[in-house]
């Protein structure tokens, strides 16, 4: 069986979508499934068991020999949130229990990291197991994400295969949930749809200008895709960067979302609110090179392809992957 903790979410969903499409259906689901608003996500899916997040420790316990691999999504990504004590129990601590059964039972592992561990981009963008200890991300969650990865690099004893995978700004169907949390897009196609305009942060740094922050959008059908990989080829254990490679301006990503939706270009730009001026990216790009030489070889979608594909297929329908 294949196990996908937070398989309700965003990009859990998607994953479960993309393991069906490739023929698995032995899957076991893990998450909150209290919180209905996330219920369409799984809908018509297949799938053999529905293991409430809580409880999936015992379960793992008692069902582990049965368990091929494990894909660890679930997490607390907001990052607006700031007590600590969430984080270290649903991010760093629940985390560890997952790993620590996979070191005993012989379990490969693939876990979501975050882009958001490299904060300001002081040191760069590259998944260099050495530069890690040093980040400084910009919020809580950050943190928690960059406190594990700390931790699991230090761990002698280890799952027989596992990754760590730094997203970058994933954008794609399934997200209708997210809230404020969304990506760009979904926003964008709801604030167009609403008063044919968009309105984006004004850059408070004479670098860029306005619109031209740049960040690494990665579509969310590339990330589940490698995650598929890191599955089959089980290539070299470590932690790696999941974006596009190619750092695009928030202009290019609206100005797209336009195009879709055949609707003629309005922008405006707002300030950034001062609560979060001085933590906000300016720039994101993740070097890709480490999951390229261990031989992911497929092409990602340009910022163009997914947009367009999301926009058409799947927000102007409603419809989910």
């Amino acid at each position: 069986m294949i196990v996908v903790t937070g398989a309700a979410g965003f990009i859990g969903s998607c994953l479960v979508s993309r393991l069906n499409e490739a023929g698995h259906t032995n899957l076991v689901l893990v998450d909150d499934f209290t919180k209905t608003e996330k219920a369409d996500n799984l809908a018509g899916k297949q799938f053999e068991h529905k293991i409430e997040r809580q409880l999936f420790h015992t379960w793992l316990r008692e069902f582990e020999e049965e368990v091929d691999f494990i894909y660890h999504l679930g997490a607390r990504t907001d990052t607006t949130e700031f007590d600590k004590d969430i984080f270290d129990e649903l991010n760093v601590n629940y985390s560890k229990e997952i790993w620590k059964a996979c070191a005993e039972f012989n379990i490969p592992l693939v876990y979501a990291s975050s882009a958001a561990t490299y904060g300001l981009g002081e040191l760069g963008y590259k998944d260099d197991h050495s530069v890690i200890p040093n980040l400084k991300p910009l919020n809580p969650y950050g943190d928690s994400k960059n406190d594990f990865d700390i931790w699991a690099l230090q761990q002698e004893n280890e799952p027989p295969f596992w990754a760590g995978l730094k997203f970058f700004n994933v954008y794609g169907p399934n997200e209708y949930h997210k809230g404020r949390m969304a990506s760009v897009v979904f926003h964008a196609f709801n604030q167009i749809g609403a008063t044919n305009a968009m309105k984006l942060f004004r850059s408070h740094n004479p670098a860029y200008k306005d619109g031209e922050q740049l960040r690494d959008f990665i579509y969310v059908k590339d990330v589940v895709e490698v995650c598929l990989f890191l599955m089959e080829e089980e290539p070299r254990n470590g932690i790696y960067n999941l974006g596009s490679g190619n750092a695009r301006t928030f202009l290019d990503l609206v100005e797209n979302t336009f195009e879709s939706m055949q609707i003629k270009p309005s922008i405006s730009f707002i300030d950034t609110p001062i609560d979060i001026r001085d933590k906000y990216q300016y720039y994101t790009e993740a070097d890709m090179s480490k999951l390229i030489n261990a031989g992911y070889d497929k092409e990602f979608h340009t910022l163009e392809m997914g947009v367009k594909d999301y926009v058409t297929n799947y927000l102007k329908e409603k419809k989910y992957y």
